[in-house]
């Protein structure tokens, strides 16, 4: 009966929990990893089918439309290998990179810029995008004077 006590004792300590948690956490990476991957070979297998329409499927002089979607497509896969990078960044540190959360969020507000459809927002919408990259553009300056 006492060796049961001392175990469950051990077990309640602070550094077994934390260690506990660090496994939690480890796991949760990997699956996430792992689903990441599969979101970016679907979204390559996407891409290359929305090209082979566009490109061969779709008339003659109507690409010039749909180049923007073309665009957005690239970007988003490149924001997936990002929060991979994120991911992966994490797994072989334990360590959230701020200035790749940066980047990361810096690539995505590109991207939405670069498919925007002017006609459809407002002003509003345009100062609240420039205020985004303005923020993100000093947060990423002073992440990167501060890690030198």
């Amino acid at each position: 009966m006492r060796k049961i006590l001392k175990r469950i004792t051990e077990a309640n300590k602070d550094e077994n929990f934390m260690h506990l948690i660090e496994n939690i956490e480890v796991i949760v990476s990997k699956v996430l990893s792992l689903l990441m991957v599969l979101v970016i070979l679907v979204s390559i297998a996407d891409l290359a089918v929305f090209l082979f329409k566009e490109l061969f499927v779709t008339s003659y002089g109507k690409f010039n439309i749909t180049l923007y979607k073309v665009f957005g497509l690239f970007l988003n896969i490149l924001i997936a290998l990002e929060i991979l990078e994120n991911i992966t960044g994490y797994l072989k540190k334990h360590v959230l990179q701020v200035e790749l959360v940066i980047v990361t969020s810096l690539i995505a507000v590109a991207r939405k810029i670069i498919i925007l459809d002017l006609e459809k927002v407002t002003g509003i919408d345009i100062i609240g995008l420039g205020i985004a990259i303005l923020a993100l553009s000093i947060s990423y300056l002073i992440i990167r004077t501060s890690n030198k």
